[in-house]
């Protein structure tokens, strides 16, 4: 079941397992790895992770124009990952990062998880870095 917010669809962790297709403890190794973060949200406060961290398989890379595969499950998007680790080693919190991956900036022109999801990782990056 997904919790739709302001910020867009919320899954729980069973949820994420079912749209990779595979199982929870799976997804738990990822947020272990910190591949995705998962934060409290929604009435019950169950792990929630935002439905956009995820990319069709096709558009992982955005550079990359390949078609879509019929059957392909999505995956995490690969910028994720390391502009979590940057926002960590800034001490931000996993709901911090989450809530800044999420909010209109205005120096990038729209939320840095939409930018990444546009190719723009140098450029979420070197804003995030900004925050110094």
């Amino acid at each position: 079941m997904t919790d739709t917010t302001s910020t867009g669809e919320w899954l729980t962790l069973p949820d994420v397992a079912e749209l990779l297709g595979t199982d929870v403890s799976k997804v738990r190794g990822m947020l272990h790895d910190r591949v995705i973060i998962a934060v409290r949200r929604g009435e019950n406060p169950v792990k929630r992770v935002p439905a956009d961290f995820f990319v069709p398989r096709h558009l992982q890379n955005p550079a990359d124009r390949r078609q879509p595969v019929e059957g392909e499950r999505p995956v995490p998007l690969p910028s994720l990952q390391g502009t979590i680790a940057l926002l960590a080693d800034l001490r931000f919190d996993d709901e911090a990062i989450v809530d800044w991956l999420l909010a209109d900036n205005d120096e990038i022109g729209t939320s840095p998880l939409a930018a990444l999801r546009e190719g723009r990782k140098s450029e979420v990056r070197r804003v995030a870095q900004a925050l110094l």
